[in-house]
């Protein structure tokens, strides 16, 4: 295997010249078990670990590794490796994360397209595909919309779920496929590209893993069927792994995600939500809240039909969850910087008590 196989391209080359890195060795990170990193380079996998230093001037979860970096590292044995640093990324996918308040969680790096994966049986739901749209959205991702299970239902239902997608949401290429019958596959496999990284998201249940294992034509990830007395998905993948499938595309998998907080995501929801953005100019009142303000074009178009009330419903609720999120940033950066400010006058203190 080469590096062009995990999707090594000139720019990156370039890249890694112009940090002057030449003298380390250049791999991609396959999977991630607790800060412990599986890394892919043309002469094999390596179990790796970062620097002291990366660790202690890192910022946040953004300044380690994720699945899809590409790093300079040193071997130093045959199967162990140390990380220098991470390129710079193509695109991170990312959400708030759960239960930590004000913190990112990174989905995967460098990716290129998005297959956001909804069973048609039991899973769909429209407002969490507006979800996965405003993430990729705002990470400079390309999303693909990919409809499961289609065998469990007729026809005339499956018809009716794709007319409801894009009566919502434009431009979004929309996959039907069964992961029994296989039927979809070809046109599934018409849109990867040899060398270019797809990621799966989706719910637990939905089909994610068996999708991965028949596109790899390997049994890779572990499957297992939904709960018939709660009628959802198990958590079957417990991390992100990075594929080389059959054709050379890369399809990174991920856990099912019950959550898809917003983070950051100001110009995703303008691309997600465009046609309600565009409104939004036209209202009477330049910090109209689009609420309860007389002259709201927004709500106007609501009451006519001409935006359809869930996407407005859902366009606020996403437009609250992304300012508590700006609002916690900004509060944890206050108290990080008042810390420092202490610990700053605190050493100063210190010193001159020891020079009397």
């Amino acid at each position: 295997m080469n590096l062009t196989d995990l999707g090594y391209t000139d720019q990156i080359e370039a890249t890694r010249k112009e940090l002057q890195l030449e003298q380390f060795g250049i791999g991609r990170i396959v999977a991630e078990h607790k800060e412990r990193y599986i890394v892919r380079t043309a002469d094999g996998e390596y179990e790796a670990e970062i620097t002291g230093n990366m660790r202690f001037t890192a910022q946040g979860r953004e300044d380690f590794p994720a699945v899809g970096d590409w790093v300079a590292l040193t071997p130093y044995d045959a199967d162990f490796a140390i990380i220098h640093q991470i390129l710079p990324r193509s695109s991170v996918l990312k959400r708030q994360a759960v239960s930590h308040s004000g913190e990112v969680q990174i989905i995967a790096a460098n990716i290129d397209y998005a297959f956001l994966v909804q069973a048609v049986d039991r899973d769909f739901n429209l407002n969490r595909l507006e979800r996965y749209l405003t993430i990729c959205y705002s990470s400079n991702v390309s999303p693909i919309i990919v409809l499961t299970k289609t065998d469990l239902i007729d026809e005339q239902r499956i018809t009716e779920i794709q007319d409801s997608i894009t009566h919502r949401i434009k431009e979004v290429p929309v996959l039907a496929i069964s992961n029994e019958t296989h039927d979809g596959y070809e046109a599934l496999n018409n849109v990867i590209e040899k060398g270019k990284t797809y990621c799966l998201l989706g719910s637990s249940g939905v089909g994610k893993s068996t999708l991965l294992n028949n596109l790899s034509g390997q049994n890779r990830m572990k499957t297992d069927v939904i709960s018939e007395s709660t009628h959802k998905g198990r958590h079957v993948t417990s991390h992100r792994e990075l594929t080389i499938l059959e054709n050379g595309g890369i399809l990174i998998d991920n856990p099912g995600m019950r959550e898809v907080g917003i983070a950051d995501t100001a110009s995703g929801l303008e691309t997600t939500f465009d046609e309600i953005i565009s409104l939004a100019q036209q209202c009477r009142f330049k910090d109209c809240t689009h609420t309860t303000e007389a002259g709201c074009a927004i709500l106007e178009a609501v009451e006519k039909g001409e935006i359809d009330e869930q996407a407005y419903e859902n366009y606020m609720k996403m437009e609250r969850e992304k300012s508590h999120f700006e609002s916690t940033v900004a509060e944890r950066r206050k108290r990080d910087k008042q810390f420092g400010k202490f610990l700053k006058n605190y050493k100063k203190k210190d010193i001159k008590n020891r020079e009397k």
